[in-house]
C-alpha cells in the first residue's frame, strides 16, 4: 500500500507502512511465534488469515480541527494542530465516500473545532462506523452539551445528505484529556443501534459499544471459534469479555446455553436484542443469557462453572485472578482471543494445566505491528 500522508511525513501511524505485506505478516507470524515459543511450545499454528490490506477499515474516528469553515478531520500533529486525512487508504471505500459530506456539514454548522493548546472551542471528534448493509452510525464528541440544540436542527439537512445513516448522537466528553469519548450519549434519531451482519449473525452495535474495526477479519475469527467450540460439543459455554457478543452468538447451539459476561451495560444490552432476534430465526438453538458484570473476576453464576470458556479480555489480558479461577475450575477447554501476545503469554504461563493445542494469527490491522491471535486450549 503507497500513502502520500506517510511519504510527506503527515502521519506515521502506520508504522509498517512501505514494507511489502507479505514482509509484515511474516514479521507479525515470527513475533506471535516467539512470544509463545516458552508457554506453548507443542502448540501449532494454522495459515494466519488475512483481508485486504487497504480499504478494511470500518469505524473512522475522526479529530476535527481547524476553524468554522474550514475543518480539517484527522489526527493532530506534534503541536496540537489538525493534520486532515480525509482521504486516507485504510477506510472501507463506503466509509471513505461520508468524510466529504462529514466535513462539509461540519463547516455549515460553524461550530468552533476544539483548540488543544488554546483549549477551547466545542467540537472535538466524529467517529462514524459503517455496517456490511451500508448503513453509518455518526457520532459527534462536544465538550459540552451548549451544541446539542444546533446539530438537533440540522439533523434533517445531514440525513438528506447521507440517507443511509441510521444512527446519529452526540457523545459529551468536558474534560482536557487524551480519551476519545465521555459517559454521557445524546442519541438524536430513532434508531439506536446499527445493524453489523456478521456471518449469519446480525450484531446491534450502540454508540459506546466495541466492534473489532475489519469486519472481513472478524467474521473469521468468530468462525474459527465456532469450530474450535463445536469439536468440543460443550452442553454450556461462557464468553467472557463478550461485548456485543460475537463470540457466544456465534457459538449457539441446539442444546447448548452459551453465557455472555460483559461490564458494559450498554454493550450487554445490544447483544441481548441480538439474542432476541436470533432466537426468533431459530428458535431450536439452546438458551443465550448475557449479563453484566466484570469478567476479570468470574462474573458469571455463583457456584457454577461451564464445559467450555471463551476470553476476549482487552490488551492487559485475562489478568492473575481469572487465571487463577479457570486453573482451579473444573473447565476443560478455553479458546483465548488476544490483542496482545505478551499479555497472553503470561496468562498461559498462569495456567500450566492447560495445553495450547492450536493457534492462528488474524491480521486485523495491516500497515501495524498490532495483531490479533487465538488459541485453543485444553486441560491435560
Amino acid at each position: 500500500m503507497q500513502c502520500d500522508y506517510f511519504d510527506d511525513g503527515r502521519c506515521s501511524s502506520c508504522t509498517l507502512m512501505g514494507m511489502p505485506y507479505a514482509a509484515q505478516l511474516a514479521s507479525t507470524q515470527e513475533r506471535c511465534t516467539a512470544a509463545l515459543a516458552e508457554v506453548a511450545p507443542a502448540v501449532s499454528w494454522l495459515a494466519p488469515f488475512t483481508g485486504s490490506e487497504s480499504g478494511f477499515r470500518n469505524k473512522a474516528k475522526l479529530v476535527v480541527a481547524g476553524r468554522p469553515g474550514a475543518v480539517t478531520l484527522g489526527i493532530l500533529d506534534g503541536a496540537g494542530r489538525g493534520v486532515d486525512l480525509r482521504d486516507c487508504g485504510l477506510y472501507e471505500p463506503g466509509l471513505a465516500q461520508t468524510f466529504p459530506v462529514l466535513a462539509d456539514f461540519v463547516d455549515r454548522l460553524a461550530i468552533e473545532p476544539y483548540d488543544v493548546p488554546e483549549r477551547r472551542g466545542q467540537l472535538k471528534h466524529l467517529i462514524v462506523t459503517h455496517s456490511p448493509d451500508g448503513e453509518l452510525m455518526i457520532r459527534f464528541v462536544l465538550r459540552t452539551g451548549h451544541e446539542v440544540a444546533r446539530i438537533r436542527k440540522a439533523l434533517p439537512h445531514l440525513l438528506g445528505a447521507l440517507p443511509h445513516a441510521a444512527v446519529v448522537s452526540v457523545n459529551l466528553q468536558p474534560e482536557h484529556k487524551a480519551i476519545l469519548e465521555g459517559d454521557t450519549e445524546l442519541v438524536l434519531t430513532e434508531r439506536s443501534a446499527l445493524p453489523m451482519r456478521v456471518n449469519d449473525v446480525v450484531l446491534a452495535l450502540r454508540p459506546n459499544s466495541f466492534f473489532q474495526t475489519n469486519t472481513a477479519v472478524a467474521a473469521a475469527l468468530y468462525l474459527q471459534a465456532r469450530e474450535w467450540v463445536d469439536q468440543r460439543a460443550p452442553k454450556s459455554v461462557w464468553d467472557l469479555y463478550c461485548g456485543v457478543g460475537g463470540f457466544a452468538l456465534h457459538c449457539a447451539a441446539p442444546g447448548r446455553e452459551v453465557i455472555g459476561v460483559e461490564v458494559s451495560s450498554d454493550a450487554v444490552e445490544s447483544a441481548r436484542s441480538s439474542a432476541a432476534d436470533l432466537h426468533r430465526q431459530r428458535p431450536d438453538l439452546g438458551a443465550i443469557r448475557f449479563l453484566a458484570g466484570d469478567a476479570a473476576f468470574r462474573s458469571g453464576p455463583a457456584g457454577d462453572s461451564p464445559d467450555l470458556v471463551i476470553v476476549n479480555p482487552p490488551r492487559r489480558g485475562i489478568g492473575a485472578q481469572l487465571a487463577a479461577w479457570l486453573e482451579s475450575s473444573p473447565v476443560r477447554s478455553i479458546v483465548y482471543s488476544s490483542c496482545n501476545v505478551d499479555t497472553l503469554a503470561r496468562d498461559l504461563a498462569a495456567m500450566p494445566s492447560f495445553r495450547a493445542q492450536e493457534a492462528r494469527l488474524f491480521d486485523m490491522f495491516p500497515q501495524t505491528n498490532h495483531h490479533e491471535v487465538m488459541v485453543r486450549l485444553q486441560r491435560d
